[in-house]
């Protein structure tokens, strides 16, 4: 199947000069969503992980059904004062600002290995954040995977010295 045809560009989203990868066509399409599931799935059981760890929103959507298809369990990682008990934290670099992300504090035992997953990897801050949060917590980083990767935004470099993965890559905007 490929993937990219349920990949649409949006024009001037979400301002001027920026063409938007809008995922959401793919998760209209059960036989596209499957495929997709089915290739981070077994990109995540290569990688042995225990958890799967995502950033909302649409790191949400794939990385609960990656979690679930492996048998691994599913971290929430929510913006701050979201989640009800203890959280970890760790702040990232936008191009426009600084961000910050959380989960529970008890989500990753010790020596866990864990998938880090969202839908896109562009400049590579969300990623990079998640990786930071997943080390803070005493776990492993089992690997990088996205259903898409805007390589001439190299993302991948800011991930130097994990294995990332993408189902689908762009070398030009």
């Amino acid at each position: 199947m490929r993937l990219e045809d349920h990949i649409w560009d949006i024009p001037g989203f979400p301002k001027p000069g920026i063409v938007f990868k809008d995922i959401t066509p793919l998760f209209l399409d059960p036989e596209a969503l499957r495929s997709a599931v089915g290739a981070l799935a077994d990109y995540a059981r290569s990688r042995e992980a225990d958890y799967i760890v995502s950033a909302e929103a649409r790191g949400f959507v794939l990385g609960g059904a990656i979690a679930a298809d492996v048998g691994a369990g599913f971290i929430l990682a929510r913006k701050p004062g979201k989640l009800p008990r203890e959280t970890s934290s760790i702040e990232y670099q936008l191009e426009y600002g600084v961000d910050a992300l959380e989960v529970h504090a008890d989500a990753v035992a010790g020596g866990a290995r864990v998938l880090v997953h969202d839908d896109l990897l562009a400049t590579g801050g969300t990623a990079k954040a998640l990786c930071g949060l997943v080390e803070q917590a005493g776990g492993v980083v089992a690997g990088c995977a996205f259903v898409i990767e805007l390589a001439f935004l190299r993302g991948r470099e800011r991930l130097r010295g994990y294995d990332v993965h993408s189902l689908i890559v762009y070398d030009g905007e």
